[in-house]
């Protein structure tokens, strides 16, 4: 996948990370679809969409940038997540560096982050959110010159938040999140919300293969029956 618009947009290589996200970069080259989630894009369609997986490093140390959906949206109302959607015709390929675009395009309309200091490093396989019929390419990023957030749109997005890694690694802010259809998977109790779904499993992963995951209790239960 080669660059077209600049470094920002390009991926580029592992060269000029900070030490702690050196890991993650080399990670990502060897990871498989299948370690990050069950769920995999069909043999056909699904709608190519992209999120910003984006590091940078704050008063606490190593963050990562989310943000709360508004509550009046269609999908995914109210919950925690990525910036990121669906590839708009003018990202390009989902096969090249569209989804690259797309998730700098929908990080600076969500939260209004200045592309110009995100350095993309690496994506992920792409990955498959049935409910929403959305084919996923989580594009990581540095944040290399931070700029101010905030929510663009508050009929889209009700807050933006960073939060350490620290926290997301420490055991007590971690659990299972169960909900009365069935799922079950990883979550995290930070900033005051819960992350759970697509996010939290990406970012349980990503602790995992980048080297940061502390010892956890995979036995502690959060149920999700009030929530979506």
């Amino acid at each position: 996948m080669t660059g077209v618009r600049g470094p920002e947009v390009g991926l580029t290589g592992p060269d000029g990370l900070p030490d702690w996200l050196q890991p993650l970069a080399k990670a990502a080259l060897t990871i498989t679809p299948r370690q990050l989630s069950p769920f995999l894009p069909p043999p056909s369609g699904g709608r190519p969409s992209a999120v910003l997986v984006l590091f940078g490093e704050g008063a606490d140390g190593p963050e990562l940038l989310l943000l709360e959906r508004a509550s009046s949206l269609r999908e995914h109302a109210g919950q925690p997540s990525f910036p990121g959607g669906g590839l708009d015709p003018e990202d390009g390929d989902p096969e090249g560096d569209g989804p690259l675009r797309a998730a700098l395009r929908e990080g600076q309309e969500e939260t209004g982050l200045d592309p110009a200091g995100v350095r993309i490093f690496a994506t992920l396989p792409r990955l498959y959110i049935p409910v929403s019929d959305f084919v996923v390419s989580p594009v990581l990023a540095w944040w290399r010159e931070p700029s101010p957030v905030a929510p663009v749109d508050p009929a889209e997005t009700a807050r933006v938040f960073t939060v350490p890694v620290a926290e997301l690694a420490d055991r007590r802010s971690r659990g299972m999140a169960v909900h009365p259809s069935g799922y079950r998977g990883p979550c995290f109790e930070v900033a005051g919300t819960l992350v759970w779904g697509f996010t939290a499993g990406v970012i349980d992963r990503i602790l995992h293969f980048a080297g940061w995951e502390q010892p956890w209790d995979h036995d502690r239960e959060i149920s999700l029956d009030h929530r979506a």
